[in-house]
């Protein structure tokens, strides 16, 4: 009986962003316009990283990760909203919201250990500069990189499990636009607690750990930077840490605020806008941001263009 209860609710129906047909339309080609440039955007610096031999570096290797996080996390939420902007009922089904669930949690926590181990690279770089190809070899990327995956599907897997092994009769209508646990939480039919104290437990690993690191690296490369005698490299190294500064505040700071916080009873128009940041305009801003102010994409761009 107990798996019956589980799985007694076959489908959620989501209320959308907006009940109002005209918002919908230009809401449909907002988005439209901000998946292709997340899409393009991602696409060219995971490319152009691949094909341009200078930027086979610690740095871009872990650029490279974080584009394709980004490019996955933005597409399995904004297509099925696209489709939700044109239809009149938006349905996904337990199973596709389960799969969504699982996939947002690996690559959302995925990115946040990814910048914290990007901001370590920027750390080795500026205040151990002559250590640096010695500190962050290959390997030791490809260990990074495979723990930052590793621990986004840990925190995935323990924040899925609690989620779906609640019991879910009866109401099936989520106020949100795609299926993640907090809005996941407030249909279950039972006592939510434990589920809500998992879900926070790993958001302290996965979000103010990281951010620890992230504040501890960058107190020393400000500190190292201060003391530097040259103002042209003082310049250059704001300016390659300045565009990870940018993209650690503008993703940790709408992921902590949607989840290191009580869970409110009803989803508010804000918690929305929150949620279309982090899963929609911050991968679209990421590739933008590090190539608007990255000389070497810039120049890796014009090699191929040139070609």
């Amino acid at each position: 009986m107990e798996e019956e209860n589980h799985t007694s609710v076959t489908e959620f129906v989501f209320l959308g962003l907006s009940q109002d047909p005209l918002t919908q339309v230009l809401l449909f080609f907002l988005f439209l316009i901000i998946y292709l440039l997340t899409v393009l955007g991602n696409l060219l610096i995971i490319v152009l990283i691949h094909i341009d031999s200078r930027l086979h570096t610690p740095m871009y290797f872990f650029l490279r990760n974080l584009s394709f996080a980004g490019l996955c996390f933005s597409t399995t939420t904004v297509p099925q909203v696209l489709v939700h902007f044109l239809v009149k009922r938006k349905t996904i089904s337990f199973v596709g919201c389960s799969m969504q669930l699982v996939v947002l949690l690996l690559v959302g926590c995925t990115e946040c250990a990814l910048l914290a181990v990007m901001s370590y690279d920027r750390y080795v770089a500026v205040c151990k500069p002559l250590h640096y190809s010695t500190i962050m070899t290959h390997w030791v990327c490809v260990q990074l990189a495979i723990g930052s995956w590793a621990s986004g599907a840990v925190v995935s897997l323990v924040d899925t499990t609690f989620t779906l092994r609640l019991p879910y009769k009866g109401n099936n209508i989520i106020n949100h636009f795609f299926c993640e646990p907090s809005a996941l939480l407030k249909l279950a039919s039972s006592d939510t607690y434990s589920t809500e104290m998992a879900i926070f437990a790993m958001g302290v690993v996965i979000l103010l750990a990281p951010v620890s690191l992230i504040l501890v690296s960058y107190w020393n490369i400000i500190s190292t930077v201060i003391w530097m005698q040259s103002g042209e490299g003082r310049l250059k190294a704001f300016s390659t840490c300045g565009s990870h500064l940018i993209v650690v505040v503008l993703f940790y700071g709408s992921a902590i605020f949607a989840y290191m916080r009580p869970n409110a009873k009803k989803m508010s128009d804000g918690d929305k806008v929150i949620s279309v940041f982090y899963s929609a305009v911050t991968p679209m801003l990421n590739p933008i941001i590090y190539s608007l102010r990255n000389k070497d994409v810039k120049g890796a761009l014009k090699r191929i263009t040139a070609r």
